[in-house]
């Protein structure tokens, strides 16, 4: 299997140059999904630095697995990548049926709910976005273990725990 730090590297260039919703490097928002993955161990950690490589970069499923990402890896990014055509919350009902991919979109969706992040958007796209991103929570949420989620959560986005003790 590939070391966590070559798909790091690998993330790094793929990467390169873009920016999220707030300006920062767009590596910074994988890292941080990566990082609330850690404590599942290294394929999760390696699908979160990959979370978002196939939908926003020129990689493909197909190039990933030629440079040695393990399948399982592949498989979840796959899962996780927003297909043109598809609805979000359809894309959220398909993520719910595999469990690891219901962690990664977790911690993607806690990143990017965060509300340092969310300050720096204009009001109409902040609500808009967390009225998405609860919504998808209600979906994934149910479809995980709750220890799962509160590991992730405490890690990427502990204002979301008064959030989950609501839920429950």
């Amino acid at each position: 299997m590939k070391p966590v730090h070559e798909v790091g590297f690998l993330a790094d260039r793929a990467h390169a140059g873009q920016v999220d919703k707030t300006g920062a490097p767009y590596i910074e928002h994988v890292r941080a999904v990566a990082a609330g993955l850690a404590p599942f161990g290294d394929e999760l950690v390696m699908a979160g630095l990959l979370h978002d490589i196939i939908e926003d970069t020129g990689w493909t499923a197909g190039q990933l697995r030629a440079a040695g990402i393990p399948l399982r890896v592949v498989e979840i990014v796959e899962a996780v990548t927003h297909q043109p055509g598809t609805p979000y919350t359809e894309m959220i009902q398909r993520i719910a049926g595999d469990a690891q991919a219901t962690l990664v979109k977790i911690a993607d969706n806690a990143h990017n709910s965060r509300p340092d992040r969310a300050a720096q958007l204009p009001p109409e796209k902040r609500e808009r976005l967390a009225a998405k991103y609860r919504a998808a929570r209600a979906v994934l949420w149910p479809a995980a273990n709750r220890a799962d989620i509160e590991t992730i959560v405490r890690i990427v986005n502990p204002s979301l725990l008064t959030e989950l003790d609501e839920h429950r």
